[in-house]
C-alpha cells in the first residue's frame, strides 16, 4: 500500500504497482497542468528497481518557471493535490495523502535547472548499476532501523551518499552523452 504517516519512516521492498501508480499521478497531472509542464518523470526510490522505498511517489515535474504553476494551484488542491511551499530553494512541494498517509511528492523544478537532471541522472544511474543501487539501498535501511519516528533525521543521514552517488551519476551522464546514446548502458 501506497502511503505512509508524515514524520515517520517506513521502508518496503520495491513493488511494481508504485511504476503504475506513478503513471496515474503523472497523467492527471499533464491533464490538470495542460501543457505548463514540459516533462513529468516518476523519481525518487520508488523508482529504483530492487531497493527499499518509503512508499511515497515521487514525481518530478519539470515547467518553464516556477510562476506557470500557479495559475494551476486551486485546480490542483480540487483533486488533492497541496501546496506546501518552496521545499528547498528553486523547487516547489506539492502533496497527496491518502487516509491520513502521504502518499505522493510532487517535485516542481525548472527544467533546465540542475535539479531536474539530478532527478533523472540519480535514477537512471542506479537503475543502470545494481550494485551502486545495493549501496544506497543498505544505508536507506541502516537509516529507516536507527530513526524510524524522526524523518528528517533518516533524510540528514542519507546525505552524503546521496551526494557521491549524485556525483558519479553526473559524470556517468555526461559520459554518455559525449560517445553517444549507445554508451548509457556502459560501466563508468
Amino acid at each position: 500500500m501506497t502511503g505512509v504517516k508524515h514524520g515517520t519512516v517506513r521502508l518496503e521492498p520495491h513493488q511494481e504497482t508504485w511504476r503504475e501508480e506513478a503513471e496515474q499521478a503523472i497523467g492527471l497531472l499533464r491533464r490538470l497542468l495542460d501543457g505548463t509542464a514540459v516533462d513529468i518523470q516518476h523519481a525518487g526510490s520508488t523508482a529504483i528497481r530492487g531497493i527499499h522505498a518509503k512508499p511515497i511517489l515521487d514525481i518530478a515535474v519539470a515547467v518553464r518557471s516556477l510562476e506557470e504553476i500557479q495559475p494551476h494551484a486551486e485546480d490542483l488542491k480540487r483533486y488533492g493535490i497541496l501546496f506546501r511551499g518552496e521545499a528547498v530553494a528553486g523547487e516547489l512541494l506539492f502533496v497527496m495523502e491518502r487516509q491520513g498517509l502521504r502518499t505522493h511528492h510532487i517535485h516542481v523544478v525548472v527544467q533546465n535547472d540542475r535539479k531536474w537532471s539530478d532527478y533523472l541522472d540519480f535514477r537512471d544511474y542506479l537503475n543502470a548499476y545494481p550494485e551502486k543501487a545495493a549501496q544506497y539501498d543498505a544505508c536507506k535501511q541502516s537509516l529507516a532501523r536507527q530513526f524510524p519516528q524522526n524523518r528528517p533525521q533518516y533524510t540528514a543521514g542519507k546525505q552524503q551518499t546521496i551526494a557521491r552517488l549524485l556525483a558519479e551519476a553526473r559524470t556517468w551522464r555526461q559520459s554518455a552523452e559525449q560517445t553517444g546514446p549507445s554508451s548509457c548502458g556502459r560501466r563508468p
